[in-house]
């Protein structure tokens, strides 16, 4: 009996319409027409001999059997690019695209020096970047859209494998006049009822809370900001305090602010900026040669940031969950 198997191009375009739920925007994103696209759907259902998506002229929705069919196509698909990758990694290393997620809190603060450096060193790759917030970033890793991602450790992030490249303290933010003496501020000291953090989706505030091991405060710290640099200009405004990262503070954030800011003086007062990717990847010896780069570049643009600590001292692993 003839088996005829779906097209990687069909698959394509079924993952495309189930991320973005229409058919032209689907069709954009593969770069082809929308009659293209609508066309190659139907050819799959029939190859299948089901129907995967019902389609009206308002809303696409996808069947119950469409959706588990969905997901199988973009494992599918990943398991495909791997083929390439691993071919790929066998020959000269960071070579060709690469595309890597950055989240906010690290992106505007370390890219900028570092990409001419990386470029420098490796001008073969071509590095595809993507800001996204931690969550967002880890979903589209795991859909296969990033190759890796630089991330702030712990976050739950799944089954994925890391390269730590340094240890980014945390500093409390205080508006003009306003920040204690001495050259750091422990947790309880930090009034919870002019607390300013990022909004939902940001790790950095998640590791500012776990460090500072107050649950009150989760309840009590209600403004929320879009942005570190949005953050800083409502404490230089005297509107209430907020945590910043070392490498924000070292590349200029408080430049043309009275803004003071003082360490967060507590046992997880970091986070470990780390490089991951799926788990499955055939590119980890890549992925560990750019961690290495990385890691280098920001020691030497930062030399005051903390390198990884060693295992004798206490450090959130990948899996560890906050408080």
């Amino acid at each position: 009996m003839t088996v005829h198997l779906p097209s990687l191009k069909q698959l394509q375009y079924l993952v495309a319409l189930r991320r973005y739920g229409h058919f032209g925007k689907a069709a954009e994103a593969c770069f082809v027409t929308q009659s293209t696209l609508s066309a190659g759907l139907r050819e799959l259902e029939t190859l299948l001999g089901v129907t995967l998506v019902e389609r009206t002229r308002r809303l696409v929705r996808f069947t119950a059997l469409g959706e588990k069919i969905a997901d199988k196509a973009i494992r599918v698909l990943r398991e495909a690019e791997e083929l390439g990758e691993m071919a790929r990694a066998e020959g000269q290393p960071l070579h060709g695209e690469l595309r890597m997620g950055v989240i906010p809190t690290i992106a505007p603060f370390l890219l900028p020096a570092m990409l001419p450096k990386l470029r420098s060193e490796w001008p073969d790759l071509k590095l595809y970047l993507r800001e996204e917030t931690s969550t967002a970033a880890c979903e589209a890793l795991h859909r296969g859209q990033l190759d890796c991602v630089l991330l702030a450790l712990p976050f739950a992030c799944g089954e994925v494998d890391s390269a730590a490249l340094f240890d980014d303290l945390l500093y409390v933010a205080f508006p003009p006049g306003e920040a204690p003496r001495g050259s750091s501020v422990v947790a309880a000291a930090i009034d919870e009822n002019r607390l300013l953090l990022l909004e939902d989706g940001h790790c950095l505030k998640d590791h500012a809370l776990s460090a500072c091991n107050r649950p009150e405060i989760r309840a009590h710290a209600s403004m929320m900001g879009t942005s570190l640099h949005t953050l800083v200009q409502m404490v230089d405004n005297g509107l209430g305090i907020t945590f910043v990262p070392a490498m924000a503070i070292e590349t200029g954030i408080l430049h043309g602010t009275k803004v003071e800011a003082r360490r967060l003086e507590s046992d997880r007062g970091f986070r470990r900026v780390a490089l991951i990717w799926r788990r499955s990847s055939p590119r980890e010896n890549e992925f560990q040669l750019l961690a290495a780069t990385l890691r280098r570049i920001a020691r030497d643009l930062i030399p005051d940031l903390e390198p990884v600590a060693s295992n004798a001292q206490r450090r959130p692993s990948l899996e560890e969950t906050f408080d």
